[in-house]
Protein backbone atom coordinates (compact mmCIF):
# COMPACT_ATOMS: atom_id res chain seq x y z
CA UNK A 1 0.00 0.00 0.00
CA UNK A 2 1.11 3.34 -0.62
CA UNK A 3 0.01 6.05 1.39
CA UNK A 4 -1.48 9.01 -1.08
CA UNK A 5 -3.95 10.98 1.10
CA UNK A 6 -2.49 14.03 2.68
CA UNK A 7 -3.00 17.51 2.10
CA UNK A 8 0.84 18.47 1.87
CA UNK A 9 0.01 21.69 4.17
CA UNK A 10 3.92 22.57 4.24
CA UNK A 11 3.81 22.07 0.13
CA UNK A 12 1.58 24.59 -0.06
CA UNK A 13 1.33 26.34 -2.78
CA UNK A 14 2.53 23.80 -4.82
CA UNK A 15 -0.46 21.02 -3.39
CA UNK A 16 -3.02 23.45 -4.06
CA UNK A 17 -3.54 21.77 -7.10
CA UNK A 18 -1.04 19.02 -7.42
CA UNK A 19 -1.38 16.42 -4.93
CA UNK A 20 1.57 15.75 -3.43
CA UNK A 21 2.61 12.03 -3.96
CA UNK A 22 2.10 13.52 -8.12
CA UNK A 23 4.80 16.41 -7.42
CA UNK A 24 7.60 15.62 -10.00
CA UNK A 25 11.33 15.12 -9.06
CA UNK A 26 13.89 13.76 -11.54
CA UNK A 27 11.72 14.20 -14.33
CA UNK A 28 8.44 11.66 -12.82
CA UNK A 29 6.24 11.94 -9.57
CA UNK A 30 7.55 10.79 -6.64
CA UNK A 31 4.44 8.23 -6.39
CA UNK A 32 6.06 6.34 -9.35
CA UNK A 33 9.58 5.87 -8.40
CA UNK A 34 7.73 3.70 -5.41
CA UNK A 35 6.04 2.00 -8.16
CA UNK A 36 9.10 0.86 -10.26
CA UNK A 37 10.66 0.57 -7.44
CA UNK A 38 8.19 -2.05 -6.42
CA UNK A 39 7.56 -3.76 -9.54
CA UNK A 40 11.29 -4.30 -10.46
CA UNK A 41 11.00 -6.47 -7.29
CA UNK A 42 8.22 -8.41 -8.45
CA UNK A 43 5.23 -6.43 -6.29
CA UNK A 44 2.92 -6.40 -8.48
CA UNK A 45 -0.68 -5.13 -6.41
CA UNK A 46 -0.81 -2.07 -4.79
CA UNK A 47 -3.15 -0.54 -3.14
CA UNK A 48 -3.46 3.63 -2.96
CA UNK A 49 -5.78 5.74 -1.08
CA UNK A 50 -6.14 8.77 -1.53
CA UNK A 51 -8.33 11.79 -0.04
CA UNK A 52 -6.99 15.31 -1.43
CA UNK A 53 -7.02 15.61 -5.53
CA UNK A 54 -6.96 11.72 -5.65
CA UNK A 55 -9.11 12.07 -8.77
CA UNK A 56 -5.63 13.37 -10.17
CA UNK A 57 -4.21 9.93 -8.91
CA UNK A 58 -6.27 7.71 -10.59
CA UNK A 59 -6.38 9.65 -14.01
CA UNK A 60 -2.93 9.75 -13.60
CA UNK A 61 -1.82 5.76 -12.95
CA UNK A 62 -4.78 4.22 -13.89
CA UNK A 63 -5.20 0.74 -12.90
CA UNK A 64 -1.40 0.72 -13.19
CA UNK A 65 -1.20 -1.18 -16.41
CA UNK A 66 1.24 1.11 -17.92
CA UNK A 67 3.53 0.69 -15.02
CA UNK A 68 3.40 -2.97 -15.04
CA UNK A 69 1.33 -2.81 -11.93
CA UNK A 70 -2.09 -3.82 -10.85
CA UNK A 71 -4.04 -1.11 -8.74
CA UNK A 72 -6.44 -0.63 -6.75
CA UNK A 73 -7.84 2.60 -5.35
CA UNK A 74 -9.18 3.33 -1.49
CA UNK A 75 -10.37 6.48 -1.23
CA UNK A 76 -11.26 8.39 1.78
CA UNK A 77 -13.11 11.78 3.10
CA UNK A 78 -12.31 15.30 2.49
CA UNK A 79 -9.44 15.42 5.50
CA UNK A 80 -8.53 12.11 5.06
CA UNK A 81 -8.31 9.24 7.51
CA UNK A 82 -4.77 9.79 9.09
CA UNK A 83 -2.07 6.85 8.66
CA UNK A 84 -3.70 4.28 10.84
CA UNK A 85 -7.50 5.42 9.45
CA UNK A 86 -6.83 5.21 5.76
CA UNK A 87 -5.34 1.38 6.60
CA UNK A 88 -7.91 0.09 8.19
CA UNK A 89 -10.27 1.42 5.62
CA UNK A 90 -8.06 -0.41 2.85
CA UNK A 91 -8.33 -3.70 4.43
CA UNK A 92 -10.67 -5.25 2.34
CA UNK A 93 -8.35 -4.39 -0.61
CA UNK A 94 -5.17 -5.73 1.42
CA UNK A 95 -6.06 -9.73 2.12
CA UNK A 96 -5.17 -11.43 4.91
CA UNK A 97 -1.37 -11.91 4.45
CA UNK A 98 0.97 -9.43 6.36
CA UNK A 99 1.55 -6.44 3.47
CA UNK A 100 4.00 -3.61 3.46
CA UNK A 101 3.31 -0.02 3.62
CA UNK A 102 4.89 3.18 2.04
CA UNK A 103 4.45 6.82 2.43
CA UNK A 104 3.90 8.57 -0.91
CA UNK A 105 5.92 11.25 0.14
CA UNK A 106 9.59 10.15 0.72
CA UNK A 107 12.18 9.37 -1.81
CA UNK A 108 14.38 6.47 -1.03
CA UNK A 109 16.73 3.58 -3.01
CA UNK A 110 15.59 1.16 -0.23
CA UNK A 111 15.90 -2.47 -2.26
CA UNK A 112 12.17 -4.08 -2.07
CA UNK A 113 13.70 -6.71 -3.04
CA UNK A 114 13.37 -8.95 0.04
CA UNK A 115 10.01 -7.22 1.13
CA UNK A 116 7.64 -10.50 0.45
CA UNK A 117 9.74 -12.33 2.90
CA UNK A 118 10.09 -9.64 5.50
CA UNK A 119 6.66 -9.43 5.66
CA UNK A 120 6.08 -12.93 6.35
CA UNK A 121 8.15 -13.34 8.58
CA UNK A 122 5.91 -11.26 10.92
CA UNK A 123 3.69 -14.04 12.69
CA UNK A 124 6.49 -16.55 12.95
CA UNK A 125 8.20 -13.94 15.19
CA UNK A 126 5.31 -13.05 16.98
CA UNK A 127 5.10 -9.33 15.66
CA UNK A 128 2.34 -7.43 14.53
CA UNK A 129 4.89 -4.74 12.77
CA UNK A 130 8.19 -4.41 11.46
CA UNK A 131 9.31 -0.83 10.63
CA UNK A 132 12.47 0.46 8.69
CA UNK A 133 14.61 2.95 10.24
CA UNK A 134 16.99 6.10 9.31
CA UNK A 135 19.39 8.34 10.37
CA UNK A 136 17.70 11.32 12.06
CA UNK A 137 17.70 14.29 9.07
CA UNK A 138 18.48 17.81 10.23
CA UNK A 139 14.68 18.86 10.77
CA UNK A 140 13.94 15.95 12.83
CA UNK A 141 17.04 15.61 15.14
CA UNK A 142 15.14 13.93 17.55
CA UNK A 143 14.12 10.87 15.95
CA UNK A 144 11.19 8.82 16.77
CA UNK A 145 12.05 5.39 17.82
CA UNK A 146 14.70 3.25 19.71
CA UNK A 147 16.21 -0.04 18.00
CA UNK A 148 17.74 -2.62 20.41
CA UNK A 149 18.29 -6.18 19.11
CA UNK A 150 15.68 -6.33 15.98
CA UNK A 151 12.88 -4.77 18.08
CA UNK A 152 11.48 -0.81 17.38
CA UNK A 153 10.96 0.70 20.70
CA UNK A 154 9.25 3.20 22.19
CA UNK A 155 11.98 4.49 24.25
CA UNK A 156 15.68 4.03 24.29
CA UNK A 157 18.59 5.81 22.71
CA UNK A 158 20.26 6.04 20.46
CA UNK A 159 16.87 7.22 18.74
CA UNK A 160 16.48 6.93 14.88
CA UNK A 161 13.73 8.05 12.69
CA UNK A 162 11.09 5.77 10.88
CA UNK A 163 11.29 5.75 7.37
CA UNK A 164 7.39 5.59 6.52
CA UNK A 165 7.99 2.09 5.15
CA UNK A 166 6.64 -0.79 7.31
CA UNK A 167 5.41 -4.10 7.49
CA UNK A 168 2.04 -4.71 9.20
CA UNK A 169 -0.16 -7.90 10.29
CA UNK A 170 -4.12 -7.03 9.94
CA UNK A 171 -4.42 -7.47 13.65
CA UNK A 172 -2.84 -4.08 14.36
CA UNK A 173 -5.86 -2.52 13.11
CA UNK A 174 -8.12 -4.60 14.92
CA UNK A 175 -9.35 -2.38 16.90
CA UNK A 176 -10.23 0.67 13.99
CA UNK A 177 -13.87 0.94 13.06
CA UNK A 178 -12.81 1.16 9.26
CA UNK A 179 -13.99 4.97 7.88
CA UNK A 180 -12.60 6.72 11.19
CA UNK A 181 -10.00 8.44 11.93
CA UNK A 182 -6.85 6.96 14.00
CA UNK A 183 -3.07 7.64 14.22
CA UNK A 184 -0.67 5.08 13.58
CA UNK A 185 1.84 5.76 16.14
CA UNK A 186 -0.26 4.85 19.46
CA UNK A 187 -1.26 2.04 18.11
CA UNK A 188 2.80 1.01 17.17
CA UNK A 189 3.43 1.91 20.79
CA UNK A 190 0.93 -0.21 22.43
CA UNK A 191 2.65 -3.41 20.27
CA UNK A 192 6.20 -1.80 21.34
CA UNK A 193 4.95 -2.33 24.90
CA UNK A 194 5.05 -5.88 23.99
CA UNK A 195 7.96 -6.21 22.22
CA UNK A 196 5.61 -6.92 19.31
CA UNK A 197 7.53 -4.52 16.38
CA UNK A 198 10.46 -5.18 14.98
CA UNK A 199 12.88 -2.96 13.28
CA UNK A 200 15.47 -2.83 11.15
CA UNK A 201 18.40 0.25 10.35
CA UNK A 202 18.34 1.38 6.66
CA UNK A 203 21.60 3.06 6.11
CA UNK A 204 20.73 4.16 2.60
CA UNK A 205 19.38 7.15 0.42
CA UNK A 206 16.10 8.51 1.82
CA UNK A 207 14.49 11.45 1.70
CA UNK A 208 11.30 13.18 3.96
CA UNK A 209 10.27 15.23 0.92
CA UNK A 210 8.14 17.83 3.02
CA UNK A 211 8.73 21.06 2.07
CA UNK A 212 9.31 22.80 -1.70
CA UNK A 213 12.74 23.61 -1.13
CA UNK A 214 13.70 19.76 -0.20
CA UNK A 215 11.49 18.82 -3.54
CA UNK A 216 13.76 21.54 -5.53
CA UNK A 217 17.12 20.36 -3.74
CA UNK A 218 15.84 16.51 -4.69
CA UNK A 219 14.91 17.70 -8.60
CA UNK A 220 17.82 19.22 -9.31
CA UNK A 221 20.17 16.14 -7.66
CA UNK A 222 17.90 13.49 -9.78
CA UNK A 223 18.17 15.84 -12.60
CA UNK A 224 21.77 15.38 -12.38
CA UNK A 225 21.50 11.78 -12.82
CA UNK A 226 21.35 10.64 -9.36
CA UNK A 227 19.37 8.14 -8.02
CA UNK A 228 17.75 5.12 -10.35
Amino acid sequence: MILAAGRGERMRPLTDETPKPLLRVGGKPLIVWHIERLARAGILDIVINHAHLGGLIEAALGDGSGLGVRIAYSPEPAGALETAGGIAKALPLLGFAPFLVINGDIWCDYDFTWAAETAGQLPAHGLLAHLVLVPNPPHHPEGDFGLSFGLATAGGSPRLTFAGIGYYQRALFAGIEPGSRAALAPLLRAAMAESKVGGEYYRGRWEDVGTPQRLAALDAELGAGAGA
